[in-house]
């Protein structure tokens, strides 16, 4: 199949990669040259803006930073919109708020688009293994045909509802990620101040009522778990910056609709004042260190 592939960050470029081993023709198209330099090297074709990776495929697929980025994407001048032949199945891989997916995609609709919003779960590791969850808001026709395809870059490939509940999904829960995390990092540090071995609680925690994906996956004490990054300097994982964006997106949409988010709103003022001493960079699960002792 040929498809366009818009927006090879740290998961566009992976997933992009897993197309191309699947045997798909890819129209590819970033500011970053380096990455569509290497992709090409693959058998991507390079291409000189989103309207121009767009004409002439079977499918349209962005993965992009922010809303913003979606909107000037699809909507600009040189956009998605402007090169897509109606009927051509349209997918949107990025995390955004649900607003912003219903408004893209209305727009599409109006030029004979089908687009789905499908935010990703399973960081960067997940995106190179080809074990992504895809939360797909679409018509069950759309949801159909774009399966199969994202099951060559996923695993776990879930209907949420129409256009817009993808991304609902995505951000309630990585609110409850954001939460979660911050309490094991509590309970972690009150230990280790209290004179408990960390690797003794982290057993008990992963034994008992508390167990939990940040403690017993991701733990964040350093020497907990070998392949979490509290145990190679935060590196790598799921950005603190991205975690405070997608705390954002939640508690920016239970602001539209009234609802409390109480523990959010806390987490995210944690991730704020993270990002603020220079830490945005690192790992989420680096939280922790707002409750160690300085070494």
């Amino acid at each position: 199949m040929k498809i366009a592939f818009i927006g090879l960050g740290n998961m566009g470029a992976p997933m992009a990669r897993n197309l191309l081993k699947a045997g798909h023709s890819l129209n590819l198209f970033d500011l970053n040259q380096t990455v569509l330099a290497e992709l090409a090297t693959l058998g991507g074709t390079i291409s000189a803006s989103p309207r121009d990776a767009a004409q002439g495929v079977a499918l349209v697929i962005t993965m992009l930073p922010a809303a913003a980025h979606v909107r000037s994407v699809w909507l600009g001048e040189d956009g998605v919109l402007a090169g897509i032949a109606a009927g051509t199945p349209a997918v949107d891989c990025s995390t955004i708020d649900p607003q912003t997916a219903r408004d893209v995609a209305a727009a599409a609709a109006k030029q004979g688009v089908a687009m789905a919003d499908a935010p990703v779960s399973g960081g960067t590791g997940g995106a190179a293994a080809g074990t992504l969850t895809f939360m797909v808001g679409a018509s069950a026709e759309l949801f159909s045909t774009l399966q199969p395809v994202l099951a060559q870059m996923g695993r776990n490939i879930v209907h949420c509802g129409d256009v817009g509940t993808g991304q609902i999904a995505k951000i309630c829960n990585n609110l409850l990620l954001g939460i979660s995390m911050v309490g094991v990092s509590e309970a972690m540090a009150l230990g280790d101040a209290l004179g408990i071995d960390t690797q003794v609680l982290a057993g008990i925690i992963n034994s008992s009522t508390g167990r939990c994906w940040s403690s017993d996956t991701y733990n964040p004490w350093p020497g907990v778990i070998e392949t979490a990054p509290a145990s190679r300097g935060y590196t790598g994982g799921f950005g603190a910056e991205l975690m405070l964006k997608d705390l954002g997106l939640a508690t920016e949409a239970a602001r539209q609709v009234h609802q409390p988010v109480v523990l959010g709103a806390v987490a995210q003022q944690l991730y704020q004042a993270m990002s603020q001493r220079g830490e945005g960079g690192k790992d989420f699960s680096a939280i922790v260190n707002s409750y160690r002792k300085p070494q």
